[in-house]
């Protein structure tokens, strides 16, 4: 099957069960929302596919070939790039630079990198701050640079991890309206995961839950808010 496969993934730490036994399907092209409570095992999750964890059980395939036991550059070279909770752009490096770091894992000519590094600053509005150091970026601003750095390693799958927290109304819809464009125009699979419902609602086709490292629903957005477990274990604390 092509896309992301994840069947009964498990991970232990120590005395925790962080994840257990879940399993969900990214189909190529399509976009999808992890979501759940705080601690519910979906940072985890995205390690297991991007190799910095290996799952102790299950199996995780892309377009048909076994991730497990991968390093990360190994899936990243596989076509899966990812963003971080906690941006950390290479501060004293300009805006450029750091994208450009990225463009030169699939782009080893250098003229042709900081071509591409520039195309993706331009799609997402950062083309005017290219010379600026990234350590003088405003928060939206390094989310931002974050999804460039990721994008310009050409990936078939991008893994974003809560990239529109903290970001106002205004920037969550324009951010999530740059993400159904390269979706679109790009074919870039999307597997998100956020707490900011109304970009879930507003973006994903198909939401996946997790509670307690457990699976507890999926659905369409609509579907999954209307779900009683969710309900109770999650949408009951946020301000929808």
């Amino acid at each position: 099957m092509s896309g992301l496969v994840v069947r009964g993934i498990s991970k232990r730490f120590r005395g925790l069960q962080a994840v257990k036994a879940v399993s969900f399907d990214v189909p190529e092209r399509g976009l999808i929302g992890l979501i759940g409570p705080n601690g519910a095992g979906k940072t985890t999750t995205f390690n297991l596919i991007a190799g910095v964890f290996t799952p102790d059980e299950g199996e995780i395939t892309f377009n048909g070939r076994r991730l497990n036991g991968m390093r990360p550059d190994q899936v990243c070279a596989a076509g899966i790039a990812r963003t971080f909770q906690i941006v950390r752009p290479f501060g004293e490096l300009t805006v450029e630079d750091n994208v450009l770091v990225g463009c030169l894992h699939a782009e080893p000519d250098v003229t042709a990198a900081r071509r591409s590094a520039v195309a993706i600053l331009e799609r997402l509005g950062l083309a005017a701050k290219r010379n600026q150091v990234a350590a003088s970026l405003t928060l939206p601003d390094r989310k931002r640079l974050e999804v460039a750095r990721a994008l310009g390693t050409k990936p078939k799958l991008l893994l974003l991890d809560e990239v529109m927290a903290g970001l106002r109304p205004t920037e969550v819809d324009l951010m999530v309206g740059f993400f159904r464009e390269i979706n679109r125009d790009t074919g870039i699979t999307i597997l998100l995961i956020e707490h900011v419902m109304r970009a879930v609602m507003a973006l994903a086709q198909h939401v996946v839950v997790l509670n307690h490292g457990e699976k507890i629903a999926e659905g369409t957005p609509e579907q999954v808010v209307r779900d009683p477990a969710v309900l109770e274990c999650y949408l009951g604390e946020e301000a929808v």
